[in-house]
């Protein structure tokens, strides 16, 4: 089946929208902070605590439907967005009347508006998610583009909104300001939503095939052991606050905020398991091994080098969290290409190829294994969490992060040993080494540069610093590798070419001369 995803140029798009999403998320957090007190921005983070028990379902179809439309099934996205509409209405149905009683037990009646209006967010997680499903089967770099117009939305709104309500009402500000945050979010989630349907249009003029729902009702058994497994692997945290205290939980928290940022690489493979669905070409995988780890190595290098800095940007009381970051970025790296190797693995899956999901077959697929790493991780993790936190760590915040981070981590790259032993028997995939290694020598200058340089404190000088590492990684890597000057080639020319088909023709001419000239 041909396929028309354009790997790099679709990874590109994605990555970038998360990278700018990493600007526009501080900037919605800051209009929140400093115009409520801790203890209403801690009523809205508990909004989103509790919509997450309500939202564990919203991506099981989904899992199925990028699946059944990367594979050309007729009638998959319309059953896909039918079944997961019916299961958020259900959903929100079941929250509604809880309300009242949750507002009430945590006593806080005046903000009921606020829970009642998230109903609407629960409904529209759930469209985004098999929307986004099916876009990635088809036309992956939209949900970067999605992502871009929800955030330069929520933003604008919720700026305008914000201002608007301190201009003419003093009382109530913090509630106010928070009613305004949320009608930004629930509204930039439906214009992204309003693009999304227009994209999917003509495949929801299809016939609903009741028929993939039930087969995929039959494999969300196998989404729901996944949901549980990781929920299991997170209580980890639980005993880290236990035992080691809030500080613990915080110290960690604000590495971890870091670290993340490593993650958003695996974006730049987003197009690959579709693709892989489709056609199954071996060279694709390691092109888009070569991009992800272009990118997530040079991170991993630019954490260990600044991470007081890094830290301090959040809070200065962080500082002492380096030893933390550096670990929690290899953490990071290691599950950015776990993330990687499991889309080849679930792309070369032939489990679902004919629309029919026997469960005899689920239980015994790479899928199903997956799905069981986070309960083995578990088994390692959590006994082992309770006894260094009682015997060696009671109490002592910053210790008890490291130690559970290190726990953490070496279960993980365990998980990450069995997953690749799993791909390998599955598919020869062919590691570029040369090309790694390369990545490796020009990180390691970079790094070793920002080490020795005197560190900032400061968001925007830190800032500077990590484009100015960013650039000398990137001139180095395209002095010494071939490969990395003609993929930035490529990226451009496939970023000309998007342009000359958005633009108008005789516009399109004039940049493209333009373009000549320079």
């Amino acid at each position: 089946m041909e396929n028309k995803i354009r790997l790099q140029y679709s990874g590109f798009i994605i990555f970038a929208a998360r990278m700018l999403s990493i600007a526009t998320g501080m900037i919605f957090v800051l209009l929140i902070t400093r115009n409520t007190t801790e203890e209403q921005y801690g009523i809205w983070s508990n909004i989103f605590d509790l919509m997450a028990y309500f939202m564990l379902l919203a991506s099981v179809i989904p899992f199925w439907t990028t699946r059944f439309v990367a594979r050309g099934k007729d009638g998959a996205a319309k059953t896909g967005f039918v079944a997961n509409l019916t299961i958020a209405v259900i959903a929100t149905l079941i929250y509604i009347p809880l309300v009242p009683i949750i507002t009430s037990v945590l006593g806080i009646n005046e903000y009921i508006i606020l829970y009642f209006m998230a109903s609407v967010y629960i409904i529209e997680l759930y469209l985004v998610n098999v929307l986004e499903a099916t876009l990635r089967a088809k036309k992956p770099e939209a949900l970067g583009y999605g992502l871009l117009i929800e955030e330069a939305c929520k933003i604008t709104l919720a700026y305008v909104l914000i201002s608007a309500l301190q201009q003419r009402l003093v009382l109530q500000k913090g509630l106010l300001s928070l009613l305004a945050a949320m009608i930004s979010l629930v509204t930039a989630i439906i214009i992204q939503v309003a693009y999304y349907l227009k994209l999917v249009f003509a495949d929801l003029k299809q016939k609903i095939r009741w028929d993939y729902a039930k087969e995929w009702i039959k494999g969300s058994v196998a989404n729901i052991y996944n949901v549980m497994g990781n929920q299991l692997a997170t209580f980890i945290f639980i005993l880290l606050i236990l035992y080691g205290g809030k500080a613990a939980r915080g110290e960690y928290q604000a590495a971890a905020t870091i670290a993340n940022i490593i993650t958003y690489s695996y974006f730049l493979a987003f197009a690959l398991y579709p693709k892989l669905l489709a056609e199954k070409k071996l060279e694709d995988v390691t092109t888009s091994l070569r991009t992800v780890l272009m990118f997530a190595i040079p991170m991993v290098a630019g954490a260990i080098a600044m991470p007081d800095s890094f830290l301090t940007i959040l809070n200065v009381t962080y500082g002492k969290a380096t030893r933390i970051l550096r670990l929690l970025a290899c953490d990071a790296f290691i599950r950015t290409i776990s993330n990687f190797f499991t889309s080849v693995l679930f792309g070369f899956e032939r489990l679902d190829e004919k629309a029919k999901i026997p469960l005899k077959q689920l239980v015994k697929s790479n899928i199903f294994k997956v799905f069981t790493l986070p309960y083995i991780h578990s088994a390692i993790t959590l006994p082992t969490a309770f006894y260094v936190l009682t015997n060696f760590a009671y109490n002592q915040p910053l210790q008890a992060a490291l130690y559970v981070t290190i726990i953490n981590m070496s279960a993980r790259f365990a998980m990450f040993l069995i997953l690749y032993i799993i791909v390998r028997k599955t598919v020869q995939v062919i590691i570029p080494w040369r090309n790694i290694l390369n990545y490796v020598f020009a990180a390691t200058v970079m790094g070793v540069i920002l080490y020795a340089i005197p560190h900032p404190t400061r968001i925007t000088p830190t800032i500077g610093a990590a484009i100015a590492g960013g650039l000398i990684y990137i001139i180095l890597l395209m002095i010494i590798n071939k490969e990395a000057r003609s993929l930035i080639r490529s990226i451009w020319s496939e970023i000309r070419t998007e342009i000359r088909n958005i633009l108008p023709n005789s516009i399109s001419r004039k940049v493209e001369n333009l373009w000549k000239k320079s």
